[in-house]
């Protein structure tokens, strides 16, 4: 294998009065992962029909995230490498592309759930056919990865976040019209399930909170807007920044996941159809108004085309660590859109797509975790900001959380 040429990184040296605000924005990026249309499906299809039951699901989900986007942030930030950079330097080769394997597989997986809600939302805002869409989001996404290449990492974060404020407002706008109960709220704390739907459905929920491509894409975030951060204050200050960025980022997040699921158990519940998205669209427009079925619209919308662009720099650098190919990003996005357009001409269900989009994404999510964890200890690696033994602890239990929720996924859906 020829030898891969490292393109120049900056060195990540805080310069004097170079204070936190300035530094954050990576985390914003990847949490636009956290709040695509596959968390939309998830979350709106556990409300509507099970109300509040579920929502312990993502409080525990966004805690779990927290803990794990750091840890690929500060590993981007001490080694100035990927977490695909790093394991594919340390496997052989043969497990090497079967680590690549499924990490693609998820980055599809991430890609048609993307791709679909982007379509649905045009669908819901100008009656545009769902193929089309599927090709206009597609291409508005290769026009925001231009941003990326031509205006540098900076722009492209600010036109990201700009885009998160969308999706928030649009999404969580409802919520103002039609409040939740705060009873139910704290009743649905209290974790529990209530058959085997509600297990696919935490699943689904869990695969669109903590999801394996933002894990791998905010490491390679961090280390094309930081570099390699020498010891020093200067690492120090990258990583006081780094925490700021993740919480801030993931609290934004976290509001969105939990206002879908609040929305649609306050005023969906119960209603015929609310457990697909045109449906809930629907419920959303009798129940609160034309306005707020816009917003949520437009917030669907912004979700798609944000998220397409953070999927394909996801999808992009797992290529790049693992297979050592670099390929330019619109002509990655340029192929990856296919699968999707290929679904929705199909006639697929789009809401449920979505959601098995998801499943998919929460098999792939230990493949990232576990190495992540290891590495995060790993002396010769990280060296005195290596994790605490405590730190190692709760991580493993969340990497088992995760792995446990999953294989009874898995028995309860083989005895169907």
């Amino acid at each position: 294998m020829p030898a891969v040429e490292e393109p120049s990184r900056p060195t990540g040296r805080a310069r004097p009065g170079r204070g936190v605000p300035v530094l954050l924005g990576p985390a914003f990026v990847a949490a636009v992962a956290y709040v695509d249309p596959g968390n939309v499906a998830a979350n709106l299809t556990a409300g509507a029909r099970y109300g509040y039951l579920l929502l312990w699901v993502l409080v525990a989900a966004n805690v779990m995230a927290v803990l794990v986007q750091y840890q690929s942030a500060k590993l981007g930030l001490v080694t100035g490498r990927s977490l695909p950079d790093v394991l594919g330097s340390r496997l052989r080769r043969g497990p090497r592309l079967a680590f690549w394997a499924q990490a693609e597989l998820v980055a599809a997986a991430t890609d048609v759930a993307e791709v679909v809600g982007g379509a649905i939302a045009l669908h819901l805002l100008f009656g545009v056919p769902l193929p089309l869409g599927g090709l206009v989001v597609g291409v508005a996404s290769m026009a925001l990865l231009v941003t990326q290449d031509r205006f540098g990492q900076r722009r492209f974060e600010v036109v990201v976040v700009t885009l998160l404020g969308v999706i928030t407002v649009g999404f969580l706008c409802g919520l103002a019209v039609d409040p939740p109960d705060p009873g139910g709220m704290l009743g649905g704390l209290v974790p529990r399930f209530a058959g085997t739907d509600s297990v696919l459905l935490a699943a689904s929920m869990l695969g669109a909170t903590v999801m394996p491509h933002a894990i791998y894409v905010h490491s390679a975030l961090v280390r094309d807007r930081h570099g390699h951060a020498p010891a020093g204050d200067g690492r120090r200050l990258l990583l006081r920044a780094t925490r700021w960025d993740v919480a801030t980022a993931l609290a934004v997040a976290g509001a969105v996941n939990l206002g879908l699921l609040l929305l649609a158990a306050a005023g969906l519940q119960g209603t015929a159809g609310t457990d697909s998205i045109e449906g809930a669209h629907a419920a959303i427009v009798d129940a609160l108004g034309p306005g707020i079925g816009i917003a949520f619209a437009v917030g669907l919308l912004a979700s798609g085309l944000a998220s397409t662009s953070v999927g394909a720099y996801a999808g992009a650098a797992i290529m790049e660590g693992l297979v050592h190919k670099k390929v330019p990003l619109l002509v990655r996005r340029a192929v990856t859109i296919v699968p999707a357009v290929l679904l929705l001409a199909l006639g697929a269900d789009p809401t449920w797509t979505l959601v098995l989009s998801q499943v998919v994404l929460s098999f792939g999510i230990p493949f990232a975790l576990v190495p992540l964890v290891r590495l995060g200890r790993d002396r010769e690696l990280m060296g005195a900001d290596r994790n605490g033994p405590w730190l190692q602890a709760v991580l493993w239990v969340v990497v088992a959380l995760v792995v446990l929720l999953n294989l009874a996924l898995l028995v309860l859906l083989v005895a169907g």
